[in-house]
């Protein structure tokens, strides 16, 4: 028979909070479920009425699903069971149960109970207002004051009403079901700071149907940042990529540096622990009257590792010194690693994507992110693993050497340490990652008014770009200013914890050595390693705070790793074998927007060593065939082949090998004339690039440069004139040697002399090459063995000079007003002079044959 005989076991009350070095089991047990409790439904039932009041269910296709959600119930469900399944055993081994312990299991119960119903509640509705990310404050608190509680109980470590010497099945088995509570609420509450199974998003974004254009307002230049996303989402695939450059994989020695960095590492936590405990021996040895070999060989000892220890935080010992020094060579690899594959990376990305590219934002993500890495690195491996440590540590030391009292002590201030770090730095993030925002802005306006200032010359808008400028200036420092004064908020609280568990500690040591239970060493043993301890933690904060600017640094780096290639190569891709040069176009149909097409059935053939011209108005898609075919994009329908073989099946760089292209504007590296000219083929030699030179009809004018091949083209080749750069174009793509030639307006840019003959050495580089020319000055393709007319992306006339002519369509009058163009600029000075009107009449085919 099971009855209640009083509140608290025989000989105990209520009122003794401590009985025999602990807490009294009737007063904890009591207490903690009277305060969970109350926290529980006071901030529940608020919850509760709030979310009621202001909030609406969720439609089930927007709820997320989660496993931890599911194990989040299952933990609490098995917290109810173990006070239920508790109080029926004490019930059945002992036949009577103390008040307080039907108290316990009654209350907590019904507490975690509530809070069961709060959590499937969060997971089914939600305010119409934008919700922060993750759970409630009411969830949030209970989960933390529940695992404080189950951590006072290490307080009563030497208590024998404690169940820690587990001498008796009855403390054996609270003990297990202690070890429950603790782990489940510990669970409970660090995998509640994630917030599995609730939207990331607010719930209203969710369902607008405008989502995309309200997400394209604090879209960054890069790609998509929501201002309320933690920089910890993704942890464990921003550490997956990290993890390559830190281990160097292939390089032996490298290797052996990690792992001698990483033995360093421990050899440093031991110091750490010893460097205390022998100043304490000192102090003990002086106060106690040893003989002076004994405090000479101490005092040695004690000198010797603080050489090895350095400063306190190891931050100039000869240990980290010297692993500081092995880590140069590791460092190295993996920013050069991370620069090396992200450049390559894109120059791999699709021509769609360059264009659409700011190459201010660009530059500064590469930057930031690959300087973040190592500091990533550095940080997490060397700071924040240490740091955790040497917190873990100290606490099994003090519980172990002094008493529980000091343990708890260490372990409340860290946990607050911590805590508050955490969630003060993750709600400045936002701030940081605006700035962040802010100075690309200011940048990439800066690399644009540079780039362009010929433009702003032309238009007298120095000071329209100096004032955008600043205000772009402004703007970022609007934002710093609120980073830097989070960042003085954050660092007054962190003193304010640091100062308040040192003050704690060194009250109850001293205490303890006034009642005769330490020696002064003691004293000094707490005060050095506390200090010791605080130094780096004080730091921790810092640490943490750079691995996150870190991660918002890296954000953009990411991003730019995640663009997609729009143009790959296929799995089982061959090299091109080239034959003879027949390229096909067969029903290609492309468009650089969907629903907005450039080209439509598009049909044709270029015979081996044939010249085929596509002329047209502006827009027409001329210049897109010349894309297609050099595979800069892939067609939405039909097929291009090069001899029978479909290009989308080769690799594109034996593709582009065979192919040599002039473009209509031409761009060239800030380099000689020479390099430029041998960018055609890297391996050529001085005489092979003057060949191609005097084959492009430029040779004449890079000799009268006062330094000849050497001149420095500048940015972009804006040195140079028009003409000029496009002569060097035609020189590069003569030096490559392609057996596909394709000239995109190569004379466009060039007068009428210079044209003829650049011409006469075009056609010599274009015999028995196939060729294909977009042209705008028909006169340049009269000779052409096939010119097609292209019209709103469909062919619209084919055939040679004289058959389109004969046709009297479009070609033909595209051809009659560029010859009255032509006419009308060499009218006589006598025509002039009358300025009487004369209808021009169209040319014949032969005379225009004779006049070109």
């Amino acid at each position: 028979m099971v009855f209640i005989q009083s509140y608290c076991e025989a000989n105990t009350s209520i009122s003794h909070t401590w009985v025999d070095a602990g807490i009294a089991p009737c007063f904890y047990f009591t207490l903690v479920p009277t305060i969970l409790l109350s926290i529980s439904f006071f901030l529940g039932t608020v919850h509760c009425i709030c979310y009621q009041k202001y909030g609406t269910s969720m439609e089930p296709k927007f709820i997320p699903r989660s496993r931890l959600y599911g194990f989040q119930l299952a933990l609490t469900v098995l917290l109810l069971l173990q006070f239920l399944g508790g109080m029926v055993w004490r019930a059945a081994s002992s036949g009577e149960l103390p008040g307080y312990v039907v108290l316990y299991c009654c209350f907590s119960t019904l507490g975690w109970a509530w809070a069961l119903a709060l959590l499937r509640m969060e997971r089914w509705r939600v305010p119409l207002m934008d919700r922060t990310r993750g759970h409630s404050t009411a969830l949030l608190v209970f989960w933390a004051l529940a695992f404080s509680a189950e951590n006072l109980a290490f307080v009563s470590w030497y208590s024998p009403h404690w169940w820690w010497d587990l001498e008796t099945t009855q403390k054996e088995v609270q003990f297990a079901l202690w070890l429950i509570r603790y782990v489940c609420s510990g669970l409970l509450f660090f995998i509640g700071l994630k917030a599995p199974g609730l939207p990331r998003r607010p719930y209203m974004l969710l369902i607008n149907e405008d989502e995309r254009d309200v997400e394209n307002s604090a879209q960054s230049l890069l790609g998509r940042t929501e201002e309320n996303q933690s920089t910890w989402q993704g942890f464990r695939k921003k550490v997956r990529l990290l993890v390559p450059y830190m281990w160097p994989r292939g390089n032996i020695i490298l290797q052996v540096l990690v792992l001698l960095c990483l033995g360093l590492l421990g050899v440093e936590r031991a110091i750490n622990v010893f460097v205390p405990i022998y100043y304490k021996n000192i102090v003990n040895e002086l106060t106690d009257g040893s003989s002076w070999p004994t405090v000479a060989s101490t005092v040695g000892i004690y000198v010797g590792l603080k050489f090895l220890q350095g400063g306190g935080a190891g931050a100039s010992g000869f240990v980290s010194n010297m692993r500081s020094f092995l880590w140069i060579r590791v460092q190295q690899f993996t920013n050069r690693v991370v620069q090396v594959r992200l450049f390559a990376h894109l120059h791999s990305l699709s021509l769609r994507w360059h264009l659409g590219r700011k190459t201010g934002d660009v530059l500064r993500s590469i930057d930031r992110g690959t300087s973040s890495i190592n500091s990533l690195l550095s940080y997490i491996v060397f700071s924040i693993f240490p740091t955790i440590a040497d917190i873990v540590i100290s606490i099994i030391y003090f519980v172990t050497y002094f008493n529980a009292w000091f343990g708890l002590i260490v372990f409340i201030c860290m946990t607050l340490y911590l805590t508050l770090t955490i969630i003060i730095t993750e709600w400045r993030t936002k701030y940081r990652r605006d700035m962040n925002l802010q100075d690309n802005a200011a940048k990439s306006k800066a690399v644009d008014s540079l780039l362009n200032f010929e433009t702003v010359k032309y238009y007298n808008a120095e000071n329209y770009e100096v004032s955008r400028f600043e205000d772009a200036i402004l703007k970022y420092q609007a934002s710093e200013w609120k980073t830097q004064a989070s960042l003085a908020f954050l660092n007054q609280t962190q003193n304010v914890i640091i100062g308040s568990g040192l003050l704690a500690g060194s009250l109850l040591c001293a205490y303890f050595v006034t009642e005769g239970k330490f020696q002064v060493g003691d004293f000094v043993l707490f005060g050095t390693y506390i200090i010791q301890l605080y130094t780096p933690l004080n730091w921790f904060g810092t640490y943490y705070r750079m691995i996150q600017n870190s991660f918002i640094d890296m954000e953009s780096m990411f991003k730019l790793f995640e663009e997609e290639e729009e143009v790959k190569d296929d799995v089982n891709a061959g090299n091109l074998l080239y034959k003879l040069g027949r390229v096909e176009f067969d029903n290609v149909y492309f468009s650089y927007i969907n629903g907005k097409e450039i080209l439509r059935d598009v049909s044709f053939t270029v015979l081996p060593g044939q010249t085929v011209a596509l002329v047209g108005p502006s827009g027409s898609g001329k210049s897109t065939i010349i894309r297609l075919l050099f595979r800069f994009y892939n067609v939405q329908g039909g097929c291009i082949r090069i001899d029978g073989q479909d290009i989308s099946k080769v690799k594109q760089t034996s593709l582009r090998a065979h192919i040599g292209v002039v473009p209509q504007d031409t761009v060239l590296f800030n380099d000689t004339i020479r390099e430029n000219i041998r960018y055609g083929r890297i391996t050529s030699s001085d005489r092979e690039v003057e060949e191609a030179a005097l084959a492009a009809d430029i040779h004449d004018k890079i000799m009268t440069f006062p330094e000849g091949y050497d001149t420095q083209v500048g940015e972009r080749g804006l040195k140079l004139s028009g003409g000029e750069k496009q002569r060097v174009a035609i020189a590069r793509t003569i030096l490559k040697a392609p057996q596909i030639i394709l000239l995109d307006e190569a004379t466009s840019a060039l007068d009428t002399q210079t044209e003829r003959n650049i011409q006469a050495s075009l056609a010599k580089v274009c015999t028995n090459h196939t060729t294909i020319v977009v042209a705008h000055r028909l006169s340049t393709i009269i000779g052409a063995d096939q010119i097609l007319v292209i019209s709103d992306g469909r062919i619209a006339e084919r055939g040679r000079h004289e058959e389109l002519l004969s046709k009297g369509g479009l070609y033909a009058d595209m051809w009659m007003k560029q010859q009255q163009a032509h006419d009308s600029d060499s009218s006589s000075d006598t025509e002039a002079k009358d300025r009487k009107p004369e209808k021009l009449q169209p040319p014949s085919t032969s005379s225009a044959h004779q006049g070109h």
